[in-house]
């Protein structure tokens, strides 16, 4: 590996510079990206390697990154249960049949295959892997099973959350039994993914925000903490390589003590939190992650800079990689990305000296 250095930080270990790297780096605001994709639907995209492979890496092709992501998408694992899911444009992903009852859980699949059913993922990592050339670490990826859930149960995208609520306080047991569903599939297939060759993993808990602390208490953060300590034994027992691995629980500020102890190496921040409260809830033990409000990608690039800096004065340059606090936007400026990633390194690099 020429550059370790996201994975050094990921670790606690010293590094000459900050790491940094962007959620949703391989996307639309890349010209490129949008003529990859423009002849192909997006779920045959996610299966296609070739072209997973080819959208990882058109990001580091333009920017100075310290680690890629694979292209996928984290409504694969309900697909792997056996639902129908489309990508509907100007919508987004939708699904054909929605669970609406509990008697609906009886159409998923009960076991699943991972290498069935999330191979071609599997063969994605593998051949990204050799592309990179070990140019930069790869990281794999999921959503937790709340998120997965949600989106399960509401058809898509919502602004309340209200159905996959109402299942959480009408149906706590069936609630339990689709968590606990979802995980066992998540950890057989972030197992999978290392045993494919991704280097980190990370675990998007994308709608923690639409819970309180006791409904994240109950229907969150148990599946969190086993997923990783699940992860780990299996990692250990298939003799394969110990991953970092990180929890990203957006707008989930009322558990960040309780992230910080279940067993992530990193937990990622979205930009609604200072960052030296987020270090002082999380202690010095854990990496933190983020967390830059993308929207400030909008401002030109010598305020990029000052954000950057004062970002990284707050988080301080160890035992941390800089991010945004989420994805990129399509209609970003890549040369403004370009500009956050060079700030990052030459503001962390002086701050070092």
């Amino acid at each position: 590996l020429k550059n370790d250095t996201f994975l050094r930080a990921a670790r606690g270990e010293e590094t000459e510079h900050t790491p940094v790297w962007c959620m949703r780096q391989a996307g639309r605001y890349l010209p490129e990206f949008r003529e990859t994709r423009a002849s192909q639907d997006f779920f045959a995209t996610c299966r296609s390697p070739k072209l997973c492979c080819e959208l990882t890496l058109q990001p580091l092709r333009r920017f100075p990154l310290d680690a890629a992501i694979i292209f996928s998408d984290i409504l694969v694992v309900p697909q792997a249960l056996g639902m129908e899911v489309v990508m509907v444009p100007g919508k987004g992903p939708t699904f054909t049949e929605p669970l609406k009852e509990v008697e609906d859980l009886l159409k998923l699949r009960q076991k699943v295959d991972v290498t069935a059913e999330l191979g071609y993922v599997f063969q994605a990592i593998t051949l990204t892997r050799h592309s990179l050339e070990g140019k930069v670490p790869l990281i794999g990826f999921s959503g937790a099973p709340w998120t997965l859930m949600s989106y399960m149960i509401e058809g898509g995208g919502s602004t309340t959350m209200a159905k996959a609520k109402s299942w959480l306080y009408r149906h706590p047991e069936a609630s339990h039994r689709l968590l606990r569903l979802l995980a066992d599939v998540i950890i057989d297939y972030l197992v999978g993914q290392v045993a494919a060759g991704a280097q980190a993993l990370q675990l998007f808990e994308s709608h923690a925000g639409h819970l309180g602390p006791e409904l994240f208490q109950d229907f969150a953060l148990p599946y969190i903490r086993d997923i990783a300590q699940a992860v780990k034994s299996k990692l250990k027992a298939e003799a394969l390589p110990l991953v970092p691995m990180i929890i990203f629980a957006k707008d989930a500020h009322y558990a960040l003590r309780d992230l910080a102890h279940a067993g992530y190496e990193v937990v990622g921040l979205d930009w609604t939190i200072r960052p030296q409260e987020a270090r002082s809830q999380i202690g010095k033990d854990v990496t933190l992650q983020g967390n830059l409000d993308p929207c400030a990608l909008y401002a030109p690039k010598e305020k990029i800079g000052e954000l950057v800096k004062k970002m990284l004065e707050g988080f301080g340059t160890q035992r941390y990689i800089a991010n945004l606090g989420h994805g990129l936007y399509p209609d970003m400026n890549p040369e403004h990305v370009g500009a956050f990633v060079e700030a990052v390194h030459a503001h962390s690099r002086h701050i070092n000296k």
